[in-house]
């Protein structure tokens, strides 16, 4: 089959057309995602690190980050990674990118945690894995577990 010189120049004219119409700008859509973090020592470091490369190929991705159990130490005040380097800095950072955090008020009621031990950053929710639920089903949300 021979395509003339005319008809890769006019497909060629169309596809520069529709890049030039989008201003610049990406047409990615808004993610939303929800995080699972049920064991700050296996997660919490991978989550945030993911956090950020997801916000850095997708601005615009709504992403709540629900934790319960053991997953919610990582946003105790003065909670460090393995490394001794403080999680409150990266969790600082992903909040003033739109990121939310919960806390699991059921864990806090068996762990006899208080609210005074988190962090600012911190928001709270009845049921760790309803709020899974909720946002998954209601929402539309993507589960991901670093």
């Amino acid at each position: 089959m021979k395509i003339s010189l005319a008809a890769v120049m006019l497909a060629a004219t169309v596809l520069a057309a529709g890049c030039a119409s989008s201003g610049g700008k990406s047409n990615v859509a808004q993610d939303k995602v929800v995080y699972h973090v049920n064991d700050s020592n296996v997660q919490a470091a991978n989550a945030l690190r993911n956090i950020g490369n997801h916000l850095e190929v997708n601005p615009q991705a709504k992403i709540v980050v629900v934790t319960h159990a053991g997953g919610v130490d990582f946003l105790f005040d003065g909670a460090k990674d393995a490394n001794g380097n403080p999680y409150n800095i990266s969790v600082e950072q992903l909040k003033g990118k739109g990121v939310q955090f919960d806390v699991c008020d059921i864990t806090l009621r068996n762990r006899k945690l208080t609210r005074s031990r988190f962090i600012p950053e911190a928001s709270f929710v009845p049921s760790g894995v309803a709020e899974i639920t909720r946002l998954q089903q209601r929402e539309g949300y993507a589960y991901l577990r670093p």
